[in-house]
């Protein structure tokens, strides 16, 4: 992990911000905080705790980071009780339920859990909560979108048998934080809201010059004489790869004449997720014969990389049909580019509809804001610094972590 101190935010973050940081890290002192969840690589949880947790340490306040381990039964397991809680209808067995909780009843004989604060992210590792002892404090942290009544045009809320499975594990915590309301459920136990952040110094964010930019776009095949769209996610079903590729055909019958654009589609997968290589192969059968659509797999520690494509595109696009927060949407407006995404969960945080970017939903709405997008690059520009603002003021880790502590304060009673 990359060493972090406050000081290295001054003249990103709000002062008052900083100041507070420093107040909550004198009144945690000598207290130790874990986080746990289910991958170091891959996927926004991982790269949320690799700079929060040594910022967190900068305050003298002892924290660490503990992963789960688990067998491609148990990710697979996993993989399916995350599907359900956005609302697909896949399989979930007694026998998937039953190694679920076996995993965990390994990991919290192997895992040192005897802290002040334990910090559970996401459903992966929720039963650890069975093995808490009664002194300390346990919030469950869930990164999901768990709308009970999502867009109807986007997909159905979770299905009630994992989330009534979840649930009881999730009552036995002192507390839930989701990323927003909409996310709440019926809980006997407080629920706070804290959005996800990045790091703007973090290697996918910074800046870089021109012709760095140039160099890795040439080396990855991206043509350096057209406009270019780019999404960058997981190979998901629910990032909608193939969704992106059906509007970017349209956006080409339709308005292509004018426009010499290519779509380019990067991303790769996380250790805990199982799907990504099924779903890669799906999306290349849908490219087929496209000559201006490019499939980038990338390994999930290819930050220099995301950070050229996301500064080359003329325009970043996220169509997920559920999305909990959705950083590359974060990075891609800090890098003030023009977004333009599906109205999903979190992403509803950060792309303000014609401020910011634009909130598209059928494949005929994409394809008029692209055209509009690469039409009028000067709206683009003012909805890129409009971003670029929306993010600085609201989704960097310092604000983040104040709101953790916060919330950790609120609890200790300190």
């Amino acid at each position: 992990m990359t060493r972090r101190d406050l000081s290295d935010y001054r003249g990103i973050v709000d002062p008052e911000i900083l100041d507070e940081l420093q107040d909550l890290g004198q009144r945690l002192r000598g207290k130790r905080i874990v986080h746990v969840n289910s991958t170091r690589l891959g996927g926004g949880v991982a790269e949320i705790l690799y700079t929060l947790v040594p910022l967190s340490q900068s305050l003298g306040i002892e924290t660490e980071w503990l992963v789960l381990e688990g067998d491609p039964p148990f990710f697979e397991a996993t993989k399916a009780f995350h599907n359900q809680l956005q609302g697909e209808a896949v399989p979930l067995t007694p026998e998937m339920l039953s190694h679920y909780q076996r995993i965990n009843e390994q990991n919290a004989r192997r895992l040192d859990l005897s802290a002040d604060v334990v910090i559970v992210h996401d459903p992966q590792p929720a039963a650890l909560v069975t093995h808490r002892p009664k002194s300390a404090l346990w919030l469950w942290r869930c990164h999901i979108d768990l709308s009970p009544k999502p867009p109807p045009a986007l997909a159905r809320g979770p299905q009630r048998s994992a989330w009534g499975f979840l649930k009881e594990y999730v009552e036995r915590y002192d507390a839930a934080i989701f990323t927003m309301p909409r996310f709440a459920q019926g809980l006997p136990i407080p629920q706070h809201f804290v959005p996800p952040s990045i790091d703007p110094l973090s290697e996918k964010n910074r800046d870089l010059p021109p012709e760095e930019v140039a160099a890795i776009c040439e080396e990855l095949g991206v043509p350096s004489d057209r406009k270019v769209l780019v999404q960058v996610s997981r190979f998901d079903r629910f990032k909608d790869p193939i969704g992106v590729i059906r509007a970017y055909k349209l956006f080409r019958e339709t308005y292509g004449r004018g426009h010499d654009a290519c779509l380019v589609l990067a991303g790769g997968g996380a250790t805990d997720d199982p799907e990504g290589k099924a779903v890669l192969r799906e999306v290349e059968a849908h490219a087929e014969g496209c000559e201006d659509i490019l499939i980038l797999e990338r390994p999930p520690t290819s930050h220099r990389e995301i950070n050229a494509l996301q500064r080359r595109a003329d325009v970043v696009l996220q169509r997920s049909t559920r999305e909990g927060f959705g950083l590359v949407v974060t990075e891609a407006l800090w890098k003030r580019r023009p977004v333009v995404a599906a109205p999903a969960g979190g992403i509803t945080l950060q792309v303000l509809d014609g401020l910011t970017g634009f909130l598209a939903a059928s494949d005929e709405e994409w394809a008029d804001r692209l055209a509009y997008l690469l039409e009028h690059p000067d709206a683009g520009a003012r909805m890129g610094e409009a971003g670029h603002k929306h993010v600085r003021q609201h989704f960097v880790t310092p604000r983040e972590l104040r709101d953790y502590l916060r919330v950790i304060a609120e609890h200790l009673g300190v």
